[in-house]
C-alpha cells in the first residue's frame, strides 16, 4: 500500500507594501463620484458656475462710480482679483458647506470612515470637483476679463497663484468648520452668509480697502480672507515687494491653521438631526 507523499508547507503571502499614491486614487475615486452628484443638481451648478460669472461682470458698474483716485487702483486691478475670488468663494466656500452637510445628514461621511479613507481624505476628495471647477473657472475670468477691461496680464504670476492655492486651502477648512455648526440642509442656506458678506464687504472683494475709514480698514486687513485678496491684487499690480509678501502669506496660513485646529474639534461625522 502506497504512503501519500507529505503535503508541502504553504508558502506564506509575501506581504504587500501599501502602493504609491493609494490615497491619492482613494481621494480621486470619491471626487469622481462627487462631480457625477454635482453634475446631476442645477441648483449647485447655477451657484459653482454662473453665479461667479454674472457677479464678476455685473461689478463693472458698481467699481467705474468708485472714486480710486487715491489708491494708485484701476477699475482692473480692482475687478480681476475680485472676479477669481468670487470663483473661490461660491465654487468652494458655499458649495461644499451644503455638500459636507448633505453627506453628514445622509450619513454617508460616517459611512465612509469605515472604510479605507482617512478623515482628511473624506473631506479633501469630498472638495475635489469644487476646487476642479474654481481652477478652471478662475483661469477662464482671468482671461476672459482680461480681454473685456482691456487689461494687462499680472506682473507677478506667483502671487496669484499663491493666493488661489492658500484661498482654496482656507475655503475648504472654512466650509468644513461652518458645516460643523449647521443642523440641517436647508439651514446651510444661511450660515455661510455672514462669512460670506462679511468677507465681500471688509476685505476687499466688492471694494479695495483702501476706501473704507481708516479704523475699519485696518480691522479688516486681518479678517481671514483679506491676506488671499493681497496676494491676488499683488499679482496685478506688482506692489508687494519680497518683504511685504511675507505678511499676507504668514497671516493667510495662521488663519487656515486654526481653522483646521477648530474642523477636528468640533466636525461632526454622525447626523445632527
Amino acid at each position: 500500500m502506497l504512503t501519500p507523499a507529505p503535503r508541502a508547507a504553504p508558502t506564506p503571502p509575501r506581504p504587500v507594501a501599501p502602493a504609491r499614491g493609494s490615497a491619492t486614487a482613494r481621494m480621486t475615486a470619491l471626487g469622481r463620484a462627487e462631480l457625477t452628484l454635482l453634475l446631476r443638481s442645477k441648483a449647485s451648478l447655477v451657484t459653482v458656475v454662473f453665479l461667479p460669472s454674472t457677479a464678476a461682470f455685473a461689478m463693472r458698474g458698481m467699481v467705474d462710480r468708485l472714486d480710486l483716485g487715491g489708491t494708485s487702483l484701476s477699475v482692473a486691478t480692482v475687478m480681476l482679483p475680485a472676479a477669481l475670488a468670487m470663483a473661490l468663494l461660491f465654487a468652494v466656500y458655499t458649495n461644499l458647506v451644503g455638500v459636507y452637510v448633505v453627506r453628514r445628514e445622509g450619513l454617508v461621511l460616517k459611512r465612509l470612515r469605515t472604510g479605507e479613507l482617512r478623515d482628511g481624505e473624506i473631506l479633501v476628495g469630498s472638495a475635489l470637483p469644487a476646487l476642479w471647477l474654481a481652477l478652471a473657472q478662475s483661469a477662464l475670468l482671468g482671461a476672459g476679463m482680461t480681454v473685456f477691461l482691456d487689461a494687462r496680464a499680472p506682473v507677478a504670476w506667483h502671487l496669484v497663484v499663491l493666493g488661489l492655492v492658500i484661498g482654496m486651502v482656507m475655503l475648504v477648512v472654512g466650509a468644513a468648520l461652518t458645516a460643523a455648526f449647521t443642523r440641517t440642509a436647508e439651514s446651510a442656506q444661511v450660515t455661510y452668509l455672514p462669512f460670506l458678506l462679511v468677507t465681500m464687504g471688509g476685505s476687499g472683494v466688492f471694494a479695495p480697502r483702501e476706501l473704507l475709514p481708516g479704523p475699519v480698514a485696518d480691522i479688516a486687513a486681518w479678517l481671514p480672507f483679506s491676506p488671499v485678496m493681497d496676494l491676488l491684487r499683488g499679482g496685478w499690480t506688482g506692489d508687494l515687494g519680497g518683504v511685504e509678501q511675507v505678511r499676507p502669506t504668514v497671516l493667510a496660513l495662521v488663519w487656515t491653521g486654526l481653522t483646521v485646529f477648530a474642523v477636528r474639534r468640533w466636525f461632526r461625522w454622525g447626523s445632527r438631526s
